[in-house]
């Protein structure tokens, strides 16, 4: 993540989150690799919905537009996939949405033939930063992403 880290804003907030789940690393990643499965991993208050059809052909370049409402407002999305690197790790970036700056590193590691560590990486600023992220895009970052743990624990057992 730190090349891509040499063009982010200053001011730059970053969460990290993993979970083991007792998939084999091939079918954890599988899992990922089908773009519409993260419609099942956002909480419903986000209004998550992709616009691009599916199914996406993940590769470097893939070109992803969404929806989603984000206190009240509705608003679209796009990001880039930047590294798809199957079945250990892809990263995606925003390029149009509700972020100054948006970096997601998604990491799978192999526990043994059954388990995968899902590792979430995200580096991002807030438009207004200095107002919004304390009071509200931090806590909404975290918790959509808490959220993200408890699913994917639920949906892989």
């Amino acid at each position: 993540m730190l090349k891509a880290l040499e063009s982010a804003p200053k001011r730059v907030q970053h969460l990290k989150r993993e979970v083991i789940v007792p998939r084999a690393l091939d079918d954890a990643f599988a899992f990922f690799a089908d773009a519409s499965n993260l419609e099942k991993l956002t909480p419903s208050w986000v209004n998550f919905k992709i616009i691009t059809p599916t199914p996406i052909d993940m590769k470097p370049g893939a070109i992803i537009d969404y929806r989603i409402r984000v206190r009240g407002l509705s608003l679209k999305w796009r990001t880039v996939i930047d590294i798809w690197d199957p079945p250990h790790r892809f990263v995606d970036r925003q390029t149009l949405g509700p972020y100054k700056w948006w970096h997601h590193e998604h990491r799978f590691e192999a526990i043994d033939d059954t388990h995968t560590r899902v590792i979430d990486e995200v580096a991002y600023a807030a438009r207004l930063g200095f107002i919004t992220e304390p009071l509200m895009v931090n806590r909404d970052v975290a918790k959509i992403f808490d959220y993200r743990t408890e699913r994917l624990r639920e949906i892989m057992r």
